[in-house]
């Protein structure tokens, strides 16, 4: 399962299509658009729909995802997106297909009519297999299996590459100077094109009036130009933001170099450069830098998994790197960037990969490898003794004092002994509210502060005039104040049906004259 539950544009997908989705895109101005593949390599997409970027054939917009059927089976490697946007793909045979907004010729098909549904790109790419795709603005380029770039779109600064600055209206190979080079890795700002080679040189093109290239000066450049500064460093990835550009070297050092107002630069202010810099993270070597032509966020991870984040993050400038609690560099766009799009085309490993958690929910109740069992009301649940000894300190000091394999238990029932054992693998419990007050009692006989506070949030959500009496005596048995009060508040805002219940009828006298006296002062008998 990939998790996309950052990106608001899912937020309406249910759970069970959720768990389908093994790639991802997020993009438009308000990422507000988005594509999904399934675990059946079905592609979906949903959102705005602007310049028919959703390639479903038409302009309009949904909220529910629609398939893509030209693209399902296709087996996507690489996908990138533009400003207009448009959308350029390439498959796992090698094909690369376009649509979207194709004013300036970005789809490659030779006309600057936009382009509703995905279409092969042809032209001097047949005969080719191209393993990635990046997207500019408004321009595409394309890396083949052989180390060969190919571009087409709009031109008007030299991002093309092809000498000239005419629009590009088909697949044109970027040669010049690459001319028998092998390309290993590409990326696009805005309007400039960056391509790392196998020997670790990097080169540029196109628009420079902030130093993006990083060839010391501000002057575009309509053919491919090496980074001389960057002579006898080996760099091994390239990520473009709006104007700047970020290089990781094979010793996990990060060079930037391009616009700065943000402080993407990561240089400790918000001056240009035009030259490549050493970029101080602090960290130990990095593995991954991240960026997005929309905007000026920078991200990058180090070998331990750590991520930093610099640049413009929701509004602040950060000029330094800065450490963030997060998993992956992807989560620093989706809760920072402006807009919050993917950098690049999300993806997770096949059905066979399950997270700790998972694997660990997956177990709970499995004799298959459990070492311990709990025999309760004449039924059995299966568990690990290590797994309780760290997640319960009740089962740390029992456990370590015998070596019995099965436990009897008298005092719980079977529903909340199993619910509670759930609880320590999963974190979550999942009981109605009246089943849930047995649970509660059980974590205040273990002393599990945390499963108290999940079960009076249990009981609070499903609370009813019915049995609004019932739980507020729970409420008060086991000590759990905050919900003696919630309970209690609920019945004087009920008063009138609460009363009439049977299990106000029923209620323990003390309990029932402590109630009608703190409900008299509250003033619940006032006419």
């Amino acid at each position: 399962m990939l998790d996309v539950g950052k990106w608001p544009v899912f937020a309406l997908l249910p759970p069970e299509e959720l768990r389908l989705i093994r790639q991802a895109c997020v993009f438009g101005s308000a990422a507000n658009e988005a594509f999904y593949v399934t675990v059946n390599d079905e592609v979906f997409a949903l959102g705005t729909n602007c310049s028919g970027c959703l390639g479903l054939g038409d302009l309009q917009s949904t909220i529910e995802p629609r398939r893509i059927d030209v693209l399902c089976g296709k087996k996507i490697v690489s996908l990138s997106y533009g400003t207009g946007p448009h959308v350029a793909i390439a498959t796992a045979d090698g094909e690369v297909f376009a649509w979207g907004h194709n004013g300036y010729s970005q789809l490659g098909n030779g006309t600057t009519n936009h382009g509703l549904t995905p279409a092969l790109v042809s032209t001097n790419l047949l005969s080719k297999r191209v393993t990635e795709v990046a997207c500019g603005s408004h321009h595409t380029i394309a890396l083949t299996t052989d180390g060969e770039v190919y571009a087409w779109g709009y031109n008007n600064s030299g991002q093309v590459g092809s000498g000239s600055t005419a629009n590009q209206p088909t697949p044109r190979r970027v040669s010049s100077c690459l001319q028998n080079k092998v390309v290993v890795n590409i990326a696009c700002g805005q309007l400039c094109t960056m391509a790392v080679l196998d020997n670790g040189e990097i080169y540029g093109w196109g628009y420079n009036c902030n130093g993006q290239l990083g060839l010391g000066n501000n002057g575009n450049q309509q053919t491919p130009c090496r980074i001389a500064a960057l002579q006898g460093v080996n760099i091994v990835q390239v990520a473009c933001g709006y104007a700047h550009t970020l290089a990781l070297t094979d010793e996990g050092m990060v060079y930037a170099w391009g616009a700065n107002s943000y402080g993407q630069l990561g240089t400790g202010n918000k001056s240009n450069q035009a030259l490549p810099t050493l970029i101080n993270t602090d960290k130990e070597r990095l593995v991954e830098v991240a960026a997005c032509h929309t905007s000026h966020t920078s991200a990058a991870k180090t070998q331990s998994g750590q991520v930093v984040m610099w640049g413009q993050c929701r509004g602040q400038a950060v000029v330094s790197p800065h450490l963030t609690h997060f998993g992956s560099t992807d989560d620093v766009f989706a809760c920072f960037a402006t807009p919050a799009v993917t950098w690049h085309l999300l993806s997770v490993d096949g059905d066979d990969y399950l997270t700790v958690a998972q694997s660990l929910k997956k177990e709970f109740d499995s004799p298959e490898i459990s070492d311990l069992k709990f025999l309760v009301d004449g039924k059995c649940i299966h568990v690990h003794k290590a797994l309780l000894k760290i997640r319960c300190e009740h089962f740390r000091a029992l456990l370590n004092e015998m070596e019995e394999e099965t436990i009897e238990v008298h005092q719980f029932s079977y529903l909340v002994y199993r619910a509670f054992l759930e609880y320590l693998y999963t974190d979550t419990i999942n009981l109605p509210p009246e089943d849930a007050i047995g649970l509660l009692d059980l974590a205040t006989f273990y002393r599990e502060t945390r499963l108290k506070r999940l079960c009076q949030e249990t009981i609070k959500r499903g609370i009813s005039e019915e049995n609004a009496i019932t739980l507020l005596s729970a409420a008060v048995k086991y000590e759990a104040r905050d919900l003696e009060e919630f309970c209690f508040k609920f019945c004087i805002n009920h008063l009138t049906a609460v009363t009439q219940t049977q299990a106000f009828a029923d209620m323990d006298h003390d309990l029932l004259k402590n109630f009608i006296s703190k409900a008299s002062r509250y003033g619940a008998f006032k006419n």
